[in-house]
This record gives structure tokens, sequence and C-alpha cells, in this order.
């Protein structure tokens, strides 16, 4: 089901749902706490890399000549404030985040105390089915494909919104406007007044017993120079994301996403003619009464690349605002765009509280006449990498474990690995800069909420 995301924190339900220490503790006090929200997040990770540090994605995977290691301890602390009162709904967010030991210039995972989010709700979609929502908020659509609030980084994203919401089982539809939130540590963050984000995001429950479906019409108009280092263009993303219902075919489960991109871009002075696709597809298989219910599942995910950087047409997909790290693979090395991925997932749950999630993904390039992208900013160009029409476009492969273990409602720990083996579109790449070499990175991380 897609939805945003302060609808399920606070806005869609009561106050009372959110149950928190502190809520909990101020209910059992006095039922005048049951109208408010309190409560807060704090979060701590360690994250080694080993060739393939996000200082530079041009020194992934480069034998020699470059440091590209790097450990560094990412902190993040959240508190919050939310009252309801009929169809009077108010959400309040701070953010701290900080890093130590980061070799990235300007420490993009650092962003001291700052408003994540701030808005109101004015609507009851328990007795009315239309909720109008304006302020600083989060969002979160479908599997965040496209849209998301990118929660694993240390600053998650947010976006200065009107949003209108039509609700009447089984339809629901979004509508609309926003300004990405740019941070800017030491300052207070302001959003991007030359990147305009807008659309009509609806869909329909249960359109069949074993499908919802949901539909979209996104368009993104920016200028340039601008705050957020995006290029002009007029693009707008058209697509439809098909999913069963829980339950709905036994053991079975599918998803499948399909769009278009068109409208025009401008890159290196000319403006060109968006012409970009791409698909999702995805299905598995439960063991419900075997022990640990494990789930076997495979997925295909394809974005266009551009064939022709010489011609009046790009076919490389702009992603938009996706949460890129829980879809391609955990290292980070890879995004929705010029990529073909299949990938297998085995997940396990030997206890009721702890998941092991092993993967395994293969990565090929769509077109080697377009770069090879990073899961954000622009296509790797230096130290071997750019537009290499005549190599094999095999990247190579990637297997992950993750373990996570909530150890109740108030405290969640994981850990992960991830080793990518670099391809033969890397080798070639990187011969005349020392050659290549596969990477690695590792994680551990807490979560203690209140």
């Amino acid at each position: 089901m897609g939805l945003l995301l302060p609808l399920t924190v606070f806005g869609q339900g009561s106050a009372a749902k959110s149950t928190t220490l502190l809520n909990q503790w101020l209910r059992e006090q006095s039922p005048a706490w049951n109208a408010w929200d309190l409560g807060g997040e704090f979060r701590t990770r360690v994250e080694t890399f080993h060739n393939s540090s996000p200082a530079s994605a041009n020194r992934h995977f480069q034998k020699s000549g470059v440091d590209n290691d790097d450990t560094y301890i990412l902190t993040r602390e959240k508190l919050h404030v939310g009252y309801r009162h009929s169809w009077l709904q108010v959400y309040a967010q701070l953010r701290n985040s900080n890093s130590s030991g980061e070799d990235r210039a300007g420490r993009p995972e650092e962003d001291r105390l700052d408003l994540q989010q701030a808005y109101v709700s004015l609507g009851d979609l328990r007795s009315f089915p239309v909720q109008l929502q304006v302020g600083r908020m989060e969002f979160v659509y479908a599997d965040e494909r496209l849209i998301g609030r990118s929660d694993w980084g240390n600053v998650p994203r947010s976006f200065d919104t009107v949003r209108l919401r039509f609700q009447h089982n089984p339809l629901w539809a979004d509508t609309f406007v926003s300004r990405v939130v740019v941070p800017a540590d030491g300052k207070f963050n302001q959003s991007n007044e030359k990147d305009h984000f807008w659309g009509l995001y609806g869909g329909v429950y249960k359109l069949f017993p074993w499908q919802d479906l949901e539909l979209y019409f996104l368009g993104r108009n920016t200028d340039a120079p601008n705050r957020g280092n995006i290029g002009s263009r007029d693009i707008y993303t058209v697509g439809f994301r098909a999913t069963s219902p829980r339950n709905s075919l036994g053991n079975w489960d599918y998803a499948v996403e399909a769009l278009h991109q068109f409208g025009n871009v401008t890159q290196g002075g000319r403006q060109l003619q968006q012409d970009a696709w791409a698909t999702s597809i995805a299905a598995g298989y439960t063991w419900k009464h075997f022990w640990g219910r494990p789930r076997l599942g495979f997925e295909y995910n394809f974005s266009t690349g551009d064939s022709d950087p010489n011609d009046d047409k790009s076919q490389t997909l702009d992603n938009l605002f996706p949460t890129n790290h829980k879809l391609y693979g955990i290292l980070d090395v890879v995004g929705w765009r010029n990529i073909h991925n299949l990938m297998a997932r085995l997940r396990l749950h030997p206890a009721a509280t702890l998941t092991v999630s092993l993967d395994y993904h293969l990565f090929w390039l769509a077109d080697t006449a377009d770069f090879f992208y990073p899961q954000s900013g622009a296509g790797r160009n230096g130290l071997g990498y750019g537009r290499n029409p005549s190599y094999d476009n095999y990247l190579g492969s990637e297997l992950d474990l993750e373990v996570v273990w909530s150890a109740n409602k108030w405290l969640n720990l994981r850990a992960g690995y991830s080793h990518f083996f670099a391809g033969d579109y890397i080798d070639q790449s990187k011969q005349s800069v020392g050659g290549a070499a596969d990477a690695d990175w590792a994680y551990v991380q807490v979560t203690a909420v209140f």
C-alpha cells in the first residue's frame, strides 16, 4: 500500500496507537495524554568499507594507487511531539545527525540539530474521505523505488509539501506539490526553490482478490543552477505497480512495477528529449509451516541506458527520490539507472524476533555506451570509468548477509556483511589504473526508541 509516512506515524489513526515508552507512561498517569504523541529515537551505526569508500564512486574496486577504505561511526537522535483533536492534527520532529571519521568532503552524513518534520493535517479520514496536509514531511510510496525517505542514511529525506488525500475504500489518491529539503549543516535546512516535485499517486485495494493496483503520474521541473546540483529538466513519469495482498495467494506473493519517463533535460548546454523506461518484477514462496518460515524470492530490475550520447535523446532514468539501500544490494554500489539486476533472496525467521536474510545479486549494464551509475549522483567518469561501448557489460555480483534482532518493541539490533565480486566491465575499466579488486562492507547498528 502506498502511503505518506506521516499518516502511518500519527495522522491516520488515533494518537493512542503510537505506543512509545514515554507515551505509555504518560497515558498511565492521565487520560488527558491520550491525544498526545511524544517520543524519540536514538540510532548509532559503525560502518567499515574495503575498496568501496563512499568518498568517491570513481575509486570503487581499484586495486592500487588510491585510498579506498573507510571506517566511521554515525549517530542520530530524533524527538517528536504530536497532538490530535478531532479533525485537527499537528506533528513536529527534531533530528540531530553526527558522523565521526567520515572521509567524504563536507561530511554529508552530518547535519546537526534541525527540523525534520513539521506539518498540520486537517480532516479525519475515519469519518470523511478528504484530508489536507501542509508543512515539512517525509514521503513513503510503495517500496520507495521512486519516492522514499532514505532512512538508511544518517540524514533522512523530507519535503516541504502541500498534499491532499482522498480515501474511500477501496480507492485512495494523493495529489501533492513539493520541494525537497536540502541538508546544510550549521544552517536551517531549506527546500530547493528550483526543484519542484509534484504528482498524482493513487490506487485500488483488491482490484481483484489477488491484486492491489497503484497508478502514478509524477512531474519534476528544475532550473539550474540550484542548491541540489540538479541540471535543468522538465520530466514526467507515468507508471503502475501491482502487488498481491498479504495471504491472497496462499504461500505465493508477487510485485510488478513498470514506468515510462518523458519530457526534456539539459546536458552540456544541449536540450535532449527524455525517453527512459524501467521495470521491476518480483515473486516469492514462503514455507509457512516449516521451521523458520523460510521465504525464497527472485527479482529482476531493469532501467534503460543512453545508447547514443550524440543524438537528441536521453534514455537514462531519473529515479527521482528513492530509498536505494534495500533494493539493489546493501553495499550501495548500484541504483535503478542503466542496469539489469537479477536477485535471489532467502529469508529465515529462526525466532519470532530474529530475521536472517541472504541475498545474491547479478549486475549488467543495460548499455555500455552509457555510464556505470552509483546509487545517486553523476555517472562514474574518471579513474578508468566512462562511456565504454566496446567493453563487456557484466559488472559483477554481490553477496549480502543481514541479521536483524528485535529484542523488544523499544530495541532493535542489526548487522550485515556484503562482498562485491568485480566483473568483466570493471576489470576492463580499471586496467589502465592498476587493475580491479573486489570490495567489502560491514556494519553493526543499534536503534532504541522511547
